[in-house]
């Protein structure tokens, strides 16, 4: 699991070493096509269940269609901002964004204990944005791209766990690489994704690493973890990603570490933490 985070992390420094050799368009194509490629033979290994309803099939469809626009706005942010605020704010930003919508549009019940957790959450968020320094500063193209990934990954992950009733996850996973790369395809065909001479080595090494190893492979590490941790559990692992990005934006492009993108990651990830804590006291009291 922590690999597969660490992966994750990479994949925006990555993402954007690929931006200075290709296009948004072509990039996000190439990116989920190479994922769905490669996980069809993993599906069919671990003998995953093809069982879903319409309902399900309504959810992958839309989780699709979203992908495709986060995977577009991945990219495009990465040509505009840096790296390591990039993978911090969006990972910091998506677990709570997430609960939020959950509270607001699914009317998921939350107990004081949730309110205290979510009010951490967005102090942390706070400080990630540098509002108290900046003011509403983080409102330009360096950072407006990476709020609507956040946004639109929250929706995705909402839709995650409505169909995750209805499907096997390495199908939905499926289904979504598949959606998300023709319509990527869709809208990479003017720019000729498939002029191979165009695009350099540099271009191919970076977008396989993200295709194969942050994609297919850090994506079924995930799942099987998932199954055996539970998924609030797993979803703690997330807040390694932040670690991945940082750090390997430094290396390549000595990018500056923040104070305040420690701080409010930190503040997200004990958000969550209490978030998902359960209340254990009554039980073992009852138990001595």
């Amino acid at each position: 699991m922590i690999i597969a985070m660490i992966f994750w992390g990479i994949a925006w420094t990555s993402g954007k070493v690929t931006m200075e050799h290709s296009s948004p368009q072509i990039a996000a194509f190439w990116r989920y096509f190479i994922s769905f490629i490669s996980i069809i033979p993993v599906v069919f290994y671990l003998k995953t269940s093809f069982k879903t309803d319409k309902v399900g099939v309504i959810y992958m469809i839309l989780a699709g269609l979203l992908s495709a626009a986060f995977n577009y706005l991945f990219f495009v942010g990465l040509s505009h901002g840096e790296a390591g605020y990039g993978g911090t704010i969006v990972t910091s930003l998506v677990p709570l964004l997430t609960y939020v919508m959950s509270i607001l549009i699914l009317g998921t019940k939350v107990n004081s204990r949730q309110v205290v957790a979510l009010s951490v959450g967005f102090f942390g968020a706070i400080i990630l944005l540098r509002i108290p320094m900046d003011g509403l500063g983080f409102l330009n193209i360096n950072s407006s791209y990476f709020l609507l990934c956040a946004l639109v990954w929250a929706v995705v992950t909402i839709l995650a766990q409505k169909a995750s009733s209805r499907a096997n996850p390495m199908l939905y996973t499926l289904i979504v690489f598949g959606i998300t790369s023709f319509v990527n395809m869709i809208f990479a065909m003017p720019y000729h994704p498939f002029d191979f001479a165009s695009l350099d080595s540099i271009f191919w090494w970076n977008i396989l690493f993200i295709g194969l190893f942050s994609g297919t492979f850090s994506m079924t590490l995930f799942f099987i973890s998932a199954s055996h941790l539970g998924a609030h559990q797993a979803g703690v692992f997330m807040f390694i990603v932040p670690i991945g990005a940082i750090v390997s934006s430094w290396i390549v492009y000595d990018e500056k570490i923040m104070l305040s993108t420690i701080i409010g990651c930190l503040l997200s990830f004990v958000a969550v933490i209490l978030f998902n804590t359960k209340k254990r006291f009554r039980a073992n009291i009852k138990k001595n």
